[in-house]
């Protein structure tokens, strides 16, 4: 058998100097006794998994709400397109796979129903209440929101983790409304996530609005990416079939972007000297990132998929609905916080009544915010 301390002995010796070793964890907030051979990462993806918050993922938004059907990306499957992204860059670094796979897994337990439009509502509706973000968000979901344990409130991460999910950054989600902190070095583990993510949404965003129709490959050919990636795959393949050429452009790209990150922070890590964790701390740059050429040609391809996919009238009338939903909902429980399930109502007077709400329709689905729409102003619904 492999214990976790044989393991963490693998670790120092095969993984690089400068990755995060599960021997040098800063622990958890509560003290607990670690697994025989799980190790301390394992362990947080383990707890990540079996959370109520990571299985809700499944029904809440990526870009297409759930009932426009079974082919589209979820917040579920996006947060796994991450992790398996995410572990590549990774193993290809020498970096923690293990620390990577649960910040990965964990980075949008935080999220709204609907996506951006639910978020930014919540954000509104919670302006002048300490406000809303979902990394924020989402380290008070691992914190205190998650009941899974007698000992203690959430689900008692790693320090590590910890920082992970509030440090997540894309240009998405780049700002933090709270003053919430893990103190710490901005981790390669921690960079490799936020890339891996962005390289997630921006790819598999642009197979579901290809195959949504949204998109078309005539309003792509202003991206010189798209245009490389279509030149190489008609010259490996002949005769394709639309379906499986897509699919094949979209391999490509995410191939390329992942390549170029890899090539980056290798390079970046050596010019800037970067020897070991602690000198991160002194280091705000950040390390694993696309190469500047790489950046140039993904400003094409972004400023497409806003205008034509994000910016689509469908997809921005279906954004202004899920908002009025959320609000509508949000003002009838603060209107009578009575009406809140018995374990939210508790929680009111100790932690005020706009944050309560804020936590129960935050972790809403789609479907069950749509559910409680329709049971407050549709009269023949049963409430």
């Amino acid at each position: 058998m492999l214990t976790r301390e044989e393991n963490e002995k693998r670790e120092n010796d095969f993984l690089a100097s400068y990755a995060m070793k599960s021997s040098e964890s800063g622990g958890r907030r509560h003290k607990e006794q670690e697994h025989f051979f799980r190790g301390v990462y394992q362990r947080d993806k383990d707890r990540i998994i079996y959370s109520t918050a990571f299985r809700r993922l499944e029904y809440k938004t990526q870009v297409f709400v759930n009932h426009e059907g079974d082919y589209y990306r979820t917040r579920l499957t996006h947060t796994l397109e991450v992790a398996q992204i995410a572990r590549t860059v990774a193993r290809a670094l020498r970096l923690n796979e293990e620390l990577v796979e649960a910040i990965a897994l964990a980075h949008d337990v935080g999220h709204t129903p609907f996506g951006h439009s639910g978020e930014e509502a919540l954000g509104k509706l919670m302006d002048a209440h300490g406000g809303f973000d979902h990394n924020t968000h989402g380290l008070r979901v691992v914190d205190v929101l998650e009941h899974k344990y007698p000992d203690f409130c959430g689900l008692n991460l790693t320090e590590e983790v910890r920082r992970g999910i509030i440090r997540h950054s894309t240009p998405f989600d780049d700002k933090r409304t709270g003053k919430e902190d893990v103190p710490g070095p901005n981790l390669l583990e921690i960079q490799v996530v936020n890339i891996c993510d962005e390289i997630a949404y921006d790819n598999h965003d642009l197979d579901d609005g290809l195959k949504s129709g949204f998109l078309t490959e005539s309003s792509l050919k202003s991206s010189s990416l798209w245009g490389e990636a279509v030149v190489n795959v008609e010259k490996k393949f002949k005769n394709l079939n639309n379906d499986i050429k897509r699919y094949q452009i979209v391999r490509y790209l995410v191939n390329l972007q992942v390549s170029d990150v890899i090539d980056n922070a290798l390079e970046n890590i050596k010019n800037q000297g970067i020897k070991d964790v602690s000198s991160l701390d002194e280091n705000p740059k950040i390390i694993v990132d696309f190469s500047d050429k790489m950046k140039e040609k993904r400003c094409g391809f972004k400023k497409v998929l806003m205008e034509k996919l994000y910016k689509h009238y469908r997809v921005v009338r279906m954004s202004n609905k899920a908002a009025r939903f959320l609000t509508k909902i949000f003002e009838i429980y603060q209107e009578n916080p009575e009406q809140l399930p018995t374990q939210y109502e508790k929680r009111v007077k100790e932690e005020g009544k706009h944050r309560v709400i804020c936590d129960y329709i935050a972790g809403m689905t789609d479907r069950y915010a749509l559910d409680q729409y329709k049971m407050f102003f549709e009269p023949y619904e049963r409430g």
